[in-house]
């Protein structure tokens, strides 16, 4: 008799309940698609909302009646959500999902762009894709510095400082020597002295790792700033005229309609970015090296009994990191600007968002800098066409999202296990 009961305790079936995840988020995507379709709408103007392909009101173009596209993209948004409603299986989540989101960027965009002012119900797909990743570059960088890090088990709130100090070394070198090389490796030994004393102080001495982090971004700030005014501020010319990266043409790709200008016609550091996402990714998820890195940022103890010397290797791929994040400092200072105090503004910390929004995946962060690129770049168009939509309620766009991110309702995001602990070797 009790074997029957405990027979029965486990074949009976698990309820999961009707309001999975993927259903709330259906059911908040059929909101927000519905509320597109009905608010965008009318709101939107007769006029054609004009997607040019080129760089400026000329040429060809992507054109949809304002009010119609804004409706029927919303629609589409809302078909996508209540897809996801009716309990599609598990792969379908990630496309619908993305249609979703894509099609109510377009009902906006449809609004922004046929409300402008006459003349101007126009927007440049290939300023706004350059705008993009030039917005996005130290994103990149940072945030591959924290894939790095966080990989191998230390937190990396330093990119900041990294960042910064790789712009300051990068205008500094590159301006005594009059040489743009040196000052690019200059600016990746500035971001690596940064790392140098990360390392030291939270695998030597086993310093809070989010407390020493915020520390050497004060003295990242403090440091530059000091430098800045003692050298630069009373000498510009000697100390702060740093030369440029020209723009690198690469033939037949660079024609390549909207992408070739935006992407092929660029400075180094765009294609620094991109070859590092690749190589990174290769190695870390391919490569013995990566294997190594990924098993010290999960299990330590682990890795240290089969032989991985996981503090020598935390070492080295925190000064990696740094690395890294000072070639992004440059793609200021060696780009298009000359060095000002505190001329990174916060990057660093978003470059650390898009890296948890990325589930701590050099591709995963390279779309999450290119969400934030985007969004920075939209910010800067509605500007230009005087939109009623205040700039500063789309930059807290992505930061909603990585809340989202982080809080689980687009997806379980979980750190590396040992990350931000330190380890004592037995």
């Amino acid at each position: 008799m009790s074997t029957m009961a405990v027979d029965d305790v486990a074949l009976a079936p698990v309820s999961v309940g009707f309001w999975t995840r993927n259903r709330k988020i259906g059911a908040g995507l059929l909101l927000v698609g519905a509320l597109a379709a009905a608010v965008f709408g009318p709101l939107a103007t007769g006029q054609e909302a004009r997607f040019t392909l080129s760089e400026d009101a000329g040429g060809a173009a992507l054109e949809i009646q304002g009010t119609l596209g804004a409706i029927l993209f919303g629609l589409i948004a809302a078909a996508a959500g209540a897809a996801l409603l009716v309990g599609l299986p598990r792969r379908w989540f990630g496309p619908l999902l993305g249609v979703g989101v894509v099609a109510f960027v377009l009902s906006f965009l449809c609004w922004q762009v046929s409300a402008a002012p006459a003349g101007q119900n126009f927007m440049p797909l290939v300023n706004m894709l350059r705008g993009t990743f030039l917005l996005a570059l130290p994103l990149i960088f940072g945030a591959l510095a924290g894939v790095l890090c966080e990989r191998s088990g230390v937190v990396n709130v330093a990119i900041e400082g990294q960042l910064l100090t790789g712009a300051f070394a990068g205008a500094l070198f590159g301006t005594i020597t009059g040489n743009v090389w040196i000052g690019l490796v200059a600016a990746a030994l500035g971001g690596a002295f940064i790392s140098l004393l990360l390392a030291v102080f939270a695998i030597r001495y086993l310093v809070d790792q989010v407390v020493i982090g915020i520390v050497l971004n004060l003295f990242a700030v403090g440091l530059t700033g000091f430098l800045y005014e003692r050298l630069m501020q009373s000498d510009a010319q000697a100390y702060n005229q740093p030369p440029h990266f020209g723009t690198w043409s690469i033939p037949l790709l660079s024609e390549i309609p909207v992408l070739g200008p935006a992407l092929f016609r660029s400075n180094i550091f765009l294609y620094l970015a991109l070859v590092l996402v690749l190589v990174v990714h290769v190695a870390l998820f391919r490569t013995r090296w990566g294997l190594r890195t990924r098993s010290v940022g999960e299990h330590p103890t682990a890795a240290d009994t089969l032989g991985v010397r996981v503090l020598r290797l935390r070492y080295r791929n925190v000064l990696l990191a740094g690395l890294v994040a000072g070639i992004g400092g440059a793609s200021y200072t060696l780009a298009s600007f000359t060095f000002s105090k505190n001329m990174i503004g916060g990057k660093g910390f978003i470059a650390l968002a898009a890296l948890i929004f990325g589930r701590w995946s050099p591709t995963g962060a390279l779309l999450a800098a290119l969400f934030f690129g985007f969004a920075d770049q939209l910010g800067t168009y509605l500007g230009a066409v005087n939109s009623v939509i205040p700039s500063e309620f789309l930059a807290m766009l992505p930061y909603l999202a990585t809340i989202l991110a982080v809080a689980g309702l687009v997806g379980r995001v979980r750190a590396p296990a040992a990350d931000g602990k330190p380890y004592v070797k037995g």
